[in-house]
């Protein structure tokens, strides 16, 4: 009859995600099939070992772009998106959860990584980006934001939305008045938009002229009537240009992600691209909620334009 640690071994081999255990001085005690499958290295390579340097990120979700599950976990569970090196030598990026584990006094005796592949952030679609390091490192911190929130909804979590927002306005201002005057602008936007986030959501420049906007909204009806709200709020930014008044307004593209739709991220990103393209071809000043190409016609997310 097996024992309860052969019982616990097999139970954990058979989750789909890489699982370690560590010991307080950061060795392996328990390495499952999937961690070898992920990373080339066997349980039998890693027991009572440190990790390998390209492996030791699977320790590092101390980091800045970690993000609590809940607020209940904050001193508990730490998660991060990594980059982790095979047995093989390529480099690859993972998900990690790694939580603290202690003895009945709170005292620590070590810790449990839960980690599995991410997408390729390099594979997700993005708007015309003119090489503005600062748009691109911010927009780098969002992708891992964007990537965790999604994976985190994919495996039972909050749910995930995304707002891709145009300024409509911002092409023909670089033309007319220049660069300076359309970062101004877009500045003027983000801050009005940022206005009317939930504390739990996120905005950052996704391209030169249009931003990304993470969400949690309960279903793709409340997703679009809070970007109604933004479009309302896009408005209200008061931009002046040496002397000239000139009105703002947004274009913006509704994706929310379905259970069991089989949809990747970058596919959600792509339909709120498409849904956003509508909203500008349409003239603008409005929100279309994105189709999604997994569900029947009849579907209740068909698109749809709303002023």
């Amino acid at each position: 009859m097996a024992d309860r640690t052969e019982l616990l071994e097999a139970a954990l081999d058979c989750f789909p995600d890489g699982i370690v255990f560590f010991g307080p001085e950061d060795e392996v005690i328990f390495w499952n099939l999937v961690a070898h499958s992920i990373t080339g290295y066997s349980g039998n390579e890693m027991l009572k070992q440190p990790l390998p340097d390209g492996l030791k990120p699977l320790l590092q979700a101390e980091s800045g772009n970690c993000q609590p599950r809940r607020e209940a976990d904050l001193r508990r569970e730490r998660r991060a998106l990594v980059r982790i090196r095979h047995k093989l030598g390529h480099e690859f990026g993972v998900l990690t959860r790694v939580v603290d584990l202690s003895n009945t006094l709170g005292e620590r005796i070590g810790c449990a990584t839960i980690f599995h592949p991410a997408e390729s952030l390099d594979a997700l679609p993005h708007g015309e980006c003119s090489g503005d390091s600062g748009v691109e490192e911010r927009r780098a911190e969002l992708e891992e934001r964007l990537q965790i929130e999604f994976d985190d909804f994919a495996r039972g979590g909050p749910p995930c939305g995304v707002l891709r927002i145009a300024v409509d306005q911002a092409k023909e201002l670089r033309k007319t008045h220049g660069v300076a005057a359309s970062q101004s602008m877009l500045e003027k936007v983000r801050h009005a938009l940022a206005q009317g986030l939930r504390p739990a959501e996120d905005i950052g420049r996704w391209a030169d002229d249009e931003f990304l906007v993470v969400a949690r909204e309960r279903s793709a009806e409340m997703l679009v009537a809070h970007a109604q709200t933004l479009v309302g709020l896009a408005r209200t930014a008061d931009f002046h240009w040496w002397g000239d008044r000139i009105s703002l307004s947004v274009s913006i593209g509704a994706a929310q992600a379905l259970n069991d739709a089989g949809e990747s991220l970058a596919q959600l990103l792509e339909r709120a691209r498409a849904a956003m393209e509508t909203s500008s071809c349409s003239g603008g000043n409005r929100v279309t909620a994105a189709v999604c190409s997994c569900l029947p016609a009849s579907a209740p997310e068909d698109a749809q334009c709303l002023p």
